[in-house]
């Protein structure tokens, strides 16, 4: 394995990175922060919880000029969620420099942002309708802009921000250093890769732990109208402390949270339908433990992070086995079992 001290990382995120527990690097943070500090254009192709964010962080923090008031670097991630935790790495990895990395999504109060943006932080970690937004207001302007991130390009084109990507890109100076990290490489992204990249070095990583060993994994067989009466008696039998159902559509959330909610359990819904207030609502009495199971759809359930959650059920099958090691991971987290 290559430690960080390897990878000619300045010193003051060195300090940052020993501070935060890391000695060695991860696959993609080995190949990816070498290639970038070239200021060459990367592709990555790399899952969830592969330690992409460093991967890509690192780079924009040693490259952004701290004499210099303007926005430096952009990153562009599919969710609120991801998009304040990239913020909250970025600035962890940014504790000794200076550097400042602002998040800016839809649901919070826009005059927030305003002021914020008026502290002139060197780099924006947002969701592509609010920055959009931000940009049509001239709240924010990317001219200065010497590296742009796409975070899980696929997460946003399932979610139809294809566009709005575009739009902002357009916003950039030509000359500027991209890199795109995605689990899958659809055709669409593929193509925007090919107009808004400047010969990108791929890097594939495999992910090789597929599932975490600290899950135990079960399965029934059972009919289309049994599903829901095996899932009760489970609940029952388990007694599990916090847990997440998971179901495929949002409808099929509405439908399982109601008829959980009338058997007497503890439940909410969280689906891409809800507001950022609902959303938060929910996480809240989830975290708090007033309720006890939280029923999701994959969308909603990219980067929650809840210390605690002894079980997940997957009421529906996902549509790749991505998603299904995404789900199982929300338990057996820091070194618990699950």
């Amino acid at each position: 394995m290559t430690t960080f001290h390897e990878l000619g990382i300045s010193e003051p995120i060195q300090r940052a990175i020993t501070a935060m527990g890391f000695e060695e690097a991860s696959p993609i943070q080995e190949k990816a922060i070498p290639i970038a500090l070239t200021g060459k254009d990367i592709i990555g192709q790399a899952q969830t919880g592969t330690g992409k964010t460093a991967a890509f962080g690192i780079p924009i923090l040693q490259k952004i000029d701290t004499n210099k008031e303007s926005v430096q670097a952009i990153v562009i991630a599919p969710t609120r969620e991801l998009a304040i935790q990239v913020s909250e790495e970025i600035n962890r990895l940014a504790k000794y420099t200076g550097i400042r990395s602002l998040p800016i999504y839809g649901g919070q109060s826009i005059e927030r942002q305003i002021r914020a943006l008026k502290n002139r932080p060197q780099i924006i970690t947002g969701t592509p309708g609010r920055l959009l937004d931000h940009i049509k207001r001239k709240t924010l302007r990317l001219h200065h802009i010497s590296m742009a991130v796409l975070d899980e390009a696929d997460e946003m084109l399932d979610m139809g921000f294809l566009e709005d990507i575009e739009r902002i890109l357009k916003e950039t100076p030509k000359e500027k250093q991209t890199l795109l990290f995605s689990a899958t490489m659809p055709r669409p992204i593929q193509t925007l890769a090919e107009r808004f990249m400047n010969h990108p070095e791929i890097i594939k990583i495999q992910a090789k732990e597929v599932t975490s060993p600290t899950v135990e994994q079960v399965y029934y067989e059972v009919s289309e109208r049994q599903k829901f009466d095996v899932l009760s008696r489970l609940l029952d039998v388990e007694n599990p402390e916090l847990t997440i159902v998971f179901g495929r559509t949002k409808r099929r959330v509405d439908e399982l949270n109601d008829a959980l909610n009338k058997r007497g359990y503890m439940a909410d819904g969280l689906h891409g339908d809800l507001n950022q207030n609902q959303r938060d609502v929910v996480m809240k009495k989830f975290r708090e433990g007033s309720i006890e199971i939280l029923v999701a759809t994959d969308v909603a359930a990219r980067g929650i992070d809840v210390s605690g959650v002894t079980h997940v059920y997957n009421f529906d099958i996902p549509q790749d086995p991505e998603s299904y090691v995404h789900r199982i991971g929300r338990t057996g987290r820091a070194g618990k079992t699950g």
